[in-house]
Formats: structure tokens, sequence, C-alpha cells
């Protein structure tokens, strides 16, 4: 699935890890909602996994589930033929099998994009006395 998005969209999403509002904000309406609720889902929102499931990207939402190294999305992925997401969401982990899986394929745009997603996660301090937004 993500491997039919543009290169440029796809830049745009992982910018999105860094903190580009804008940027999220033109997903969002502009043709890409899936991939703000991804980026917003990966980051934390249950509603945006919500909406992921409701509108018919299961995938994305096992991605997300399979990011936060669970099993049973990761399996799901790999069953159902969601080799790229399931290799995407063990690269963001620096899992070096799916890491070389995506660079002899030449999708190092996905190698990027994990980075960015693990980038994001290492800088989060969860404070479990906070309300999560």
């Amino acid at each position: 699935m993500l491997q039919h998005y543009p290169v440029k969209i796809l830049l745009a999403f992982g910018e999105t890890f860094s903190g580009n509002e804008g940027l999220y904000k033109w997903l969002l309406n502009h043709g890409y909602p899936e991939l703000a609720a991804l980026s917003s889902a990966i980051r934390g929102s249950e509603n945006a996994f919500q909406w992921l499931l409701d509108n018919g990207f299961q995938s994305l939402a096992a991605l997300d589930s399979a990011i936060d190294k669970k099993q049973d999305a990761l399996n799901w992925l790999q069953n159902n033929n969601y080799p790229l997401l399931s290799y995407l969401a063990q690269a963001v982990h620096q899992n070096q099998e799916a890491i070389n899986w995506l660079r002899q394929r030449d999708l190092g745009i996905f190698i990027h994009l994990a980075m960015k997603i693990r980038n994001f996660r290492e800088s989060q301090f969860f404070d479990p006395h906070k309300p999560p937004f």
C-alpha cells in the first residue's frame, strides 16, 4: 500500500514526525487523510487508529500496532501479504534483516521513514500522570 504513494508524499509523511504541523495539515486536507491518521496513530492517538480501522485502512492500523511491537499485528501483516509494512515496522526497531530487505529492493525511502519514526519515538518522554493530549 505505502509503496504506491509518490516519494514526495512519503517524505511529507516522514516530516510529520519532526513536528511539521503544516505538512500534517497538508496531508489531511489534500487527499491523504490516511497518512495523517497513521501519523497521529503512531504518535499515540487512539481516535486516529480507530479512524484507520473504520475507513478501510486495516493494514495501516496493523502497521501502527506492529510498530508498537504487537506480535499479532506483525503476524497479520505477514500473513495478509503486506511484506513492506511488516519490514517497515521491524526496521523502526533497527532489525537488520528488515533494513537489508528494504535496501536490496531499493526502498530507501522506507528506511528513511523507519528512522524518522524511531527518532520520534525515542525523543518522547512518557509521563503516566499527564494526559496524552
